[in-house]
């Protein structure tokens, strides 16, 4: 198998018994460490802690060894975003965790390295067949961004995991340079972390949504392998998108955040929505977080501020469909386009989910290159790019 698949490690298991499913939620500094915020309760026994930051802040050391001190007994997954999301605050350049304490819910993780991007289908039906049990609830998956083939990764899964599907890819601010993935050590490149939620008494609701405007001509994908885009009608695809950035173009392959394609892949089918992660000039392609293939039909999408954020209310409202209300963590999964789009008014996507969940969970997240959401009333979940996905949970004692 080309590249191969290394660095499986071993699988962490855990059923504790406690008084309710509690959070906590933390800002680390390089000066002070962890700290918890306000009004949030000390967790020594948590099982789980969910870590978002920075690069750099996550190849640093203090911050990890500090945690594994505090909580002896949890997963620490890891993984570097394009901004935090807390409460309500959007950030960046911070470290924030997002502690959990189950009452009576058994979670299961594991983590492998994929090597190459062609080990993407691989690395998912690998991850999903250790996780998949009988009683598999939801899977979170949390994965690298940059060399990793969404599409394929999320093909895999589906191949083995017999329920709901929500994650993420992990993010580098706007810089596509690399990404980094952890558990239970620091984080690294290539590493596809799944976190499996089991048993009767865990309660997960889901939702996504986009809200980016098509425009100009439908086009057909002439040319493609996989993920990565050669032709549109038969000219290059690069050649269309520079034209379209103008002065932009020189920005490239961030500045295409402003532009995701849409792409349907048989006539008035649902709508997909694909990211750049780099361009090539020798060749003039482009490769995107998913796959891209050849018949697809493709538009340009552009951004509508108030429809973005309205997206961020309806991926809240899909999510309640599932759980119902009493929601006690939300965790919100948004692309680096949109953060890039909205820019000063980015909190305001943050704002519009409390709005429709309301005052008591907790609200954790990052900024992604990728979001992965399982489809109401499908099987199967897919790759999503540029859309507010929302994972909330909640444990019935």
């Amino acid at each position: 198998m080309k590249g191969g698949l290394i660095g499986f490690k071993r699988i962490f298991e855990f059923l504790f018994p406690c008084l309710n499913l509690r959070i906590s939620q933390l800002l680390f500094s390089n000066i002070a460490g962890w700290s918890t915020l306000e009004n949030n309760p000390e967790l020594p026994q948590a099982q789980l802690v969910l870590v978002f930051g920075s690069r750099e802040h996550l190849t640093e050391t203090t911050w990890f060894a500090s945690l594994r001190k505090q909580y002896l007994k949890a997963e620490i997954i890891s993984l570097s975003t394009s901004g935090n999301i807390q409460d309500s605050e959007v950030t960046d350049n911070t470290l924030t965790a997002t502690v959990v304490e189950f009452a009576k819910t058994r979670i299961k993780t594991t983590l492998a390295n994929i090597g190459t991007m062609e080990n993407s289908y691989e690395a998912g039906k690998i991850v999903g067949s250790i996780l998949q049990e009988s009683d598999l609830k939801h899977l979170l998956i949390f994965s690298e961004g940059n060399k990793v083939n969404g599409s394929e990764l999320v093909k895999g899964l589906n191949e083995v995991v017999k329920a709901p599907i929500t994650g993420g890819l992990a993010g580098d601010a706007a810089r596509f340079e690399k990404t980094l993935v952890g558990l239970n050590n620091l984080p690294s490149e290539g590493n596809i972390v799944g976190l499996a939620l089991y048993g009767t008494a865990i309660e997960v609701g889901y939702g996504h949504f986009g809200g980016w405007d098509p425009f100009g001509p439908d086009r057909l994908v002439t040319k493609s392998k996989n993920n990565i885009l050669f032709e549109l009608d038969g000219k290059s695809a690069l050649e269309l998108y520079k034209t379209y950035l103008g002065d932009k173009a020189k920005d490239l392959p961030g500045s295409a955040l402003l532009f995701p394609l849409g792409m349907r892949l048989k006539e008035n089918g649902p709508m997909l929505t694909r990211t750049i992660l780099s361009i090539n000039e020798a060749d003039q392609s482009m490769v995107f977080a998913g796959d891209v293939p050849e018949g697809a039909t493709v538009q340009l999408m552009k951004a509508n501020f108030e429809k973005l954020i309205d997206a961020s209310s309806t991926a809240a409202e899909k999510s309640l469909l599932t759980i119902g209300p009493g929601a006690e963590l939300a965790l919100l999964i948004s692309c680096v386009g949109r953060k890039l789009v909205l820019d000063q008014r980015i909190e305001e996507e943050v704002d519009a989910v409390r709005d429709i969940l309301g005052p008591k969970p907790k609200i954790a997240g990052f900024y992604s290159y990728g979001e992965i959401s399982s489809i109401l009333d499908s099987p199967s979940c897919e790759l999503h790019n540029q859309t507010m996905t929302i994972t909330l949970l909640k444990e019935n004692l």
